[in-house]
């Protein structure tokens, strides 16, 4: 199974994470990283792994009461953590822009890895980790080792709490409309926590 990244920014994404994170989103990014690892090598996706690593950590930081912000959707918020989180870390500021998108763009169903590689690796990725999306992708035995690394502690159900809390003050944002369209439902039927 992959390793993390042992860079600088990497060892001080996992810092944040850890300090700001519940223990089940922190381990809820992690297996991200992992999944989309998996996925990348599966369908010989190029990624930018320090990039992809960071961004995956960073992703849903904004749901933390540290960085919610109340007046923008919660993957904007987060992708400005990680503009500032990258220029601090050293980043010239397009590599920070590059971790702002890739977490902007990982709720949107539509990014090609052959246009953005990381962006599409972390859709994915957080796709199946939260609802269950594309199942046939990872293997029973990948499942086994990475939940069995980095268990899901209730997971989904403090996921949905996250999301119809950032639907009830956002109702413009995407967790809004992942509620809406029966996003409690998908996260309740996810095989991962069958």
């Amino acid at each position: 199974m992959t390793d993390i990244p042992q860079t600088p920014a990497a060892t001080a994404a996992l810092a944040v994470a850890t300090r700001f994170y519940t223990p089940a989103l922190l381990n809820h990014c992690v297996r991200s990283y992992l999944w989309g690892r998996v996925y990348a090598t599966a369908h010989d996706v190029a990624v930018d792994d320090e990039l992809f690593y960071v961004s995956a950590m960073l992703h849903d930081i904004a749901l933390t009461d540290s960085f919610d912000s109340h007046r923008m959707s919660f993957e904007q918020a987060g992708g400005d953590v990680a503009w500032v989180f990258g220029v601090a870390a050293g980043w010239p500021a397009d590599r920070a822009e590059r971790a702002t998108e890739i977490i902007v763009r990982h709720m949107r169903d539509d990014v090609s890895a052959a246009v953005d590689p990381e962006s599409h690796l972390l859709q994915v990725a957080t796709s199946w980790d939260v609802a269950g999306r594309r199942p046939e992708e990872f293997s029973l035995a990948a499942r086994a080792e990475i939940v069995g690394r980095h268990p899901r502690l209730g997971f989904g159900r403090e996921f949905v709490a996250c999301f119809q809390d950032q639907a009830a003050r956002k109702p413009d944002g995407a967790a809004a409309a992942s509620m809406a369209s029966g996003g409690a439902g998908r996260i309740a039927a996810n095989p991962l926590d069958g």
